[in-house]
């Protein structure tokens, strides 16, 4: 098939092989079959590898959704009562954890920082040693919003030493920045097949503790479709979803996983890397501005300035640069009028090339100055 490749510079979807999607022109097959139980036994064990979890110890749990479907199921199911979370919060999707603990009424602590900044450490230590019945704590790896990389190792190692469990959303950074769950403090990540793995938008999944996954057995019911042991429970029992899952997703993730080993996590985490340098070298030639210093990005995601001209107008830019192949996207930073490029997705520095030759061409058209 002749598909046109779209180069998405957006935080996920991904950019994917064709041959990732050609991965979900399958033969039709019941979930409930033993053969596709097979494939998902198997990609579970594959899951744990990205992280270097040991099978003896950490466990992966698929669910069918975005993203987001993770940190509701960590946060709803992982509090046991009359004990409390810490969200370690500067930005958007620490806030959206925050969101989910005000839906279900969830005692928890909001410990904001700047969104221009990591967290302070001794804050968070402080916010432990007051309050000795936190056993959460949460915290995202990267913020997307803003490209910042947050220190996880750290603040789980705090988590640790006041016997808390530590919850990271490693939605946009698994399989792209390489991460050692043992060695990082991480009790439990996350992320969703769209994003570092390059495969198909409706599988995540969660990789964590099996002990304190069992122990969740005993803490507060808050969900039903969103409940951390029953998944795990039924996977161990039957091999199966609870409920139906995303079979032609999982299909594709299989592919994306085979693509993610041969490539390999150190070259992987350079190609991303080279990217994001090509971003940012692209943005110097033109005279844009970035938000966040660069020593405290991820090397992900890059937070741009909109430019002072009256001129500007995000949206047309848009809509020039996708009609020729080339996705760009809104910022998140609500006091700052920004937008972000991201090195995610099976992308490559003469892509970056490509695209500034053509935002070139549309600042032009528009009448916007630049270099």
């Amino acid at each position: 098939m002749n598909i046109r490749r779209n180069v998405l510079l957006n935080p996920g979807p991904a950019t994917t092989t064709d041959t990732v999607k050609m991965a979900q022109i399958v033969p039709d097959i019941c979930p409930r079959e033993k053969e596709f139980a097979s494939l998902m036994k198997d990609l579970r064990k594959d899951l744990l590898k990205i992280v270097h979890a040991p099978e003896t110890e950490y466990t992966s749990v698929l669910f069918c959704g975005s993203g987001t479907i993770n940190i509701d199921v960590c946060i709803n199911s992982l509090l046991p009562n009359n004990k409390k979370i810490l969200v370690v919060n500067n930005g958007a999707y620490n806030s959206r954890a925050i969101e989910v603990c005000e839906m279900y009424h969830l005692p928890h602590i909001n410990l904001q920082f700047s969104v221009f900044e990591q967290p302070k450490l001794d804050v968070i230590e402080e916010a432990l040693e007051a309050n000795p019945d936190i056993a959460v704590v949460y915290c995202c790896h990267h913020e997307t919003g803003t490209g910042i990389l947050n220190p996880i190792r750290e603040i789980g190692a705090l988590a640790h030493k006041y016997n808390a469990i530590f919850i990271s959303d490693t939605t946009s950074t698994l399989g792209m920045i390489p991460l050692d769950v043992v060695e990082d403090n991480v009790d439990f990540c996350m992320a969703s097949a769209q994003k570092g793995l390059m495969a198909m938008s409706g599988l995540s999944f969660i990789i964590g503790k099996t002990d304190i996954i069992k122990a969740s057995k005993n803490y507060p019911t808050r969900s039903y479709y969103c409940n951390l042991y029953l998944q795990y429970e039924y996977f161990e029992k039957t091999g199966e979803m609870h409920f139906t899952p995303p079979v032609q997703t999982i299909y594709a993730t299989i592919q994306a996983l085979k693509e993610y080993f041969e490539e390999g996590e150190t070259a992987k985490f350079k190609r991303h890397n080279d990217v994001y340098k090509a971003i940012h070298d692209g943005l110097e030639e033109i005279g844009f501005k970035t938000v966040i210093p660069r020593e405290i990005e991820s090397g992900l995601v890059v937070s741009v300035m909109y430019p002072e001209d009256q001129n500007w107008d995000f949206n047309k830019i848009h809509d020039y640069c996708q009609e020729r192949g080339f996705t760009i996207y809104p910022g998140k930073i609500s006091a700052t009028n920004t937008f972000r490029l991201c090195s995610l997705g099976k992308i490559f520095p003469e892509d970056i090339k490509a695209f500034f030759n053509v935002f070139k061409e549309a600042l032009d058209t528009f009448g916007i100055n630049h270099k």
